[in-house]
This record gives C-alpha cells, sequence and structure tokens, in this order.
C-alpha cells in the first residue's frame, strides 16, 4: 500500500487529541502506510494550504477546526446536505480525481454519542449557549427531538441566530434568558455548548431527578455542572465521547475501512487528556 496522509487543520491547533485518535484507529486496522499530522493554518493561509495538495495523490483528507469550518466552503467543489445544513464543515475528503468534499461529523458524533447513552428520542430540550456548537446541536436535536428546544442565551443578537437556526432546521425553538438558566437543568436532555467555567454556577441548582446532561467539553473535565451532574446519578455524556465519535465517521470516510475502532479511539483520546 503506497503512502497516504490526512491532518487537522486550525489556529490554535497544538492542543487538538485528533491526531492520537486517527493514528489510534490507523494502528487498529492496519494501515501501517497512513499518517496524520497537524498544521496550525489560520483563513489567510487556508486556500494557499489546499491549493498546495492538489495533484498529490497521498492525501485522502482533513480534519477541520476553528476557525476553518465556514472559511473552507467556497474552497470546496461539493458540500454534502448534513454541512449545508449548519453552514459548517469539519471534514474534507479529497477524492483521487482532486475533487474536495465537505461533511460534517459533528452532527451525526453527537446522535451517536447520545445513543451510546441509551438516548435515541426526547420530547423537549435545552440548550446552554448560543455559539458555534449550538447550531450542530439545533441539527442534530432536529432529528431526536419531537418537541420545543428551549435555548437559554444572553443576548438578542444570539436569540436571533439560535430563531433562525430553528426555522432553517425545522425545530421549535423557543428563547429564554441566560438569568433564567437553572430551569434548563430540568430538561429530559440539556445540551451545553458553553466555554470552560460558564455553567460552574449552576452546579448547585442540579435536580434530584436528572435527566442526561451532554457537556461538549473535554477538558477541564469533569466540570462542575458534570459532577454534580454525577452525583445526583444522572446520565452524562461528554465532549470526549463528541469528539471520537466525530472522529470515527472522519476515519470511515477517509480511509473508506467500517467500522473504525471507537474503544480504541477512546482508550487513546483519555491517555492524551492525561
Amino acid at each position: 500500500m503506497s503512502h497516504r496522509r490526512a491532518a487537522v487543520l486550525g489556529s490554535p491547533i497544538a492542543h487538538s487529541l485528533s491526531p492520537a485518535l486517527h493514528r489510534a484507529a490507523y494502528g487498529e486496522l492496519g494501515l501501517s502506510q497512513w499518517t496524520y499530522d497537524r498544521f496550525e493554518v489560520d483563513e489567510a493561509g487556508l486556500p494557499g494550504f489546499l491549493e498546495g495538495l492538489r495533484g498529490d495523490p497521498a492525501w485522502a483528507g482533513l480534519s477541520l477546526t476553528m476557525p476553518l469550518k465556514r472559511a473552507v466552503i467556497p474552497l470546496l467543489d461539493e458540500v454534502t446536505d448534513t454541512a449545508a445544513s449548519v453552514e459548517a464543515v469539519n471534514t474534507v475528503v479529497l477524492g483521487d480525481d482532486g475533487r474536495r468534499t465537505g461533511d460534517n461529523t459533528d452532527i451525526p458524533g453527537m446522535i451517536a454519542a447520545l445513543r451510546e447513552r441509551g438516548v435515541e428520542k426526547v420530547e423537549s430540550a435545552a440548550i446552554l449557549g448560543a455559539g458555534a456548537t449550538a447550531s450542530s446541536a439545533v441539527a442534530a436535536l432536529s432529528r431526536i427531538c419531537t418537541g420545543p428546544v428551549t435555548a437559554y442565551v444572553r443576548t438578542k443578537a444570539r436569540a436571533a441566530e439560535m430563531r433562525g437556526w430553528g426555522e432553517r432546521l425545522g425545530v421549535d425553538i423557543r428563547i429564554a434568558d441566560w438569568a433564567e438558566a437553572d430551569r434548563a437543568l430540568h430538561a429530559p436532555l440539556v445540551i451545553a455548548t458553553t466555554p470552560a467555567g460558564t455553567t460552574d454556577a449552576l452546579a448547585d441548582a442540579v435536580p434530584e431527578a436528572a435527566g442526561t446532561l451532554f457537556d461538549v467539553l473535554y477538558e477541564p473535565w469533569p466540570t462542575a455542572l458534570a459532577s454534580a451532574w454525577a452525583r445526583r446519578e444522572g446520565a452524562l455524556v461528554s465532549g470526549l465521547d463528541l469528539l471520537v465519535h466525530q472522529a470515527v465517521l472522519q476515519v470511515e470516510l477517509m480511509t473508506g475501512r467500517s467500522p473504525a475502532p471507537l474503544a480504541a479511539m477512546r482508550e487513546a483520546g483519555a491517555a492524551a487528556l492525561g
């Protein structure tokens, strides 16, 4: 087998766990000729980087993190419906014919991570935050939530964004002020999409009959909210779960091998986190 290459791009990128996950998959799948690297690339440098790959048959695919998930779209030949639905690409498959296809494995990765914890359908849900990950959460909920989704946000601009995603994705989005975020914790499914420390103040408000918390952070872990949730014996889905499930789908797309080794990839991710 000839040498094949893949990599993760973004800025900053030094913290990325993707190399550990993908390399673990290659080892389990016996893909000894495959390598996976990381490159510091910002929006200005992305077009030149992609152009530099053209004509090199070794390249199979790219993982993209911030701030490249939207910037890459005009540079692609094709974008899947899933990626187009949230205007975000986290995976680029580089075809033998030079075509660049953009996909989004965050959304099916969220659904798979929830399914692994026994969550396949919910009657309602709450989202904490309204950033880029929140739009993926809305897209995932469009497939598994049969009722309203309440988004807890800080500003009118964020409220408008979330309403827009709801309309676009066919989800009944209700808006609530962040000051009432403790109410979110009573939903059967709570998806926390906020930066580290943002939800710490909610830890004391976790109800006795806690449902499922999907906290998209993986470092630090557990968060204060996740720790309080565990004490109430509620179901927990972590950011590492999401990272591993979306990476499983990336490996399958780039290598054409399925299924990717979920357990080995999760173990590698946990080891990389220390």
